[in-house]
């Protein structure tokens, strides 16, 4: 990736939470809002002493479905972004365990890139939507199919705990178009796609939400997970790895 990328991590060591930025296995810790304008410090510790949170605090979380002709099977292309609410109450840490609910049989992984907010919009053009976009990062939209096709609403199909896994890093400066995604269950390649066969961009996107709410700087859009996913179980690893970004990676237990 070029060297103008970066990525910020969010941290906490010591009982201490702070914002970094990740450079391969070194953090430096930066002073300031990241969306605004942080500084390193200069105080650099291993990534190894740490433990990495999700990588912003969102007020809301937005996901986008059917964004992959890959993922439409026999159903037609939407002609707009579709989106939906998932809780911040489903966030979840890179190296955090998916908890697969009493009742659910039937949980699948949608690896997805994941939009950051940098500042409030409201109203915006997908011009201007461009703007507003302060970095990508890796999510998993964790889905129980069977919940999802039987509910009259997806609150507990898309929202239950643990459900949003959301990290590693939110890289900034990234041409996500250039970027492959991959997940991964156990090592196998399950999906594999370019980001650039997104139906609807990210400034699309933005600018579609942007009509309806008012988003503010940390907020996250997942952009819609490609091909096919199936199942997990208890004892699976899932990693979600976008190029530029890094590997999202959890554990699933019952």
């Amino acid at each position: 990736m070029p060297s103008s990328v970066r990525n910020y991590v969010r941290y906490e060591q010591s009982g201490k939470v702070s914002y970094g930025v990740l450079d391969g296995e070194r953090v430096t810790r930066v002073d300031g809002d990241i969306f605004t304008g942080a500084e390193p410090t200069g105080e650099s510790i291993r990534r190894s002493e740490v433990r990495l949170l999700w990588p912003c605090e969102p007020t809301k979380i937005m996901a986008v479905g059917l964004n992959y002709k890959s993922h439409l099977g026999d159903r037609p292309a939407p002609s707009r972004p579709e989106l939906f609410f998932k809780p911040v109450s489903a966030l979840l840490p890179p190296e955090g365990t998916i908890r697969i609910p009493e009742g659910a049989g039937n949980v699948h992984f949608e690896g997805e890139l994941v939009i950051v907010i940098g500042r409030k919009t409201k109203a915006v053009s997908p011009e201007e939507a461009w703007g507003s976009i302060f970095g990508f990062t890796c999510g998993n939209d964790v889905s129980e199919r069977d919940w999802q096709k039987g509910d009259l609403q997806w609150w507990r199909a898309k929202g239950a705990d643990t459900f949003a896994p959301l990290g590693p890093a939110v890289a900034v400066g990234l041409d996500y178009r250039s970027c492959r995604i991959q997940t991964r269950v156990n090592g196998a390649v399950k999906q594999s796609q370019f980001l650039s066969d997104l139906l609807f961009d990210p400034s699309v996107v933005v600018s579609h939400a942007s009509r309806a709410l008012t988003l503010h700087p940390g907020d996250v859009i997942y952009t819609g997970t490609p091909g096919t996913t199936s199942a997990l179980k208890p004892g699976d690893t899932v990693e979600v790895e976008i190029d530029g970004i890094g590997i999202l990676k959890n554990s699933v237990a019952a």
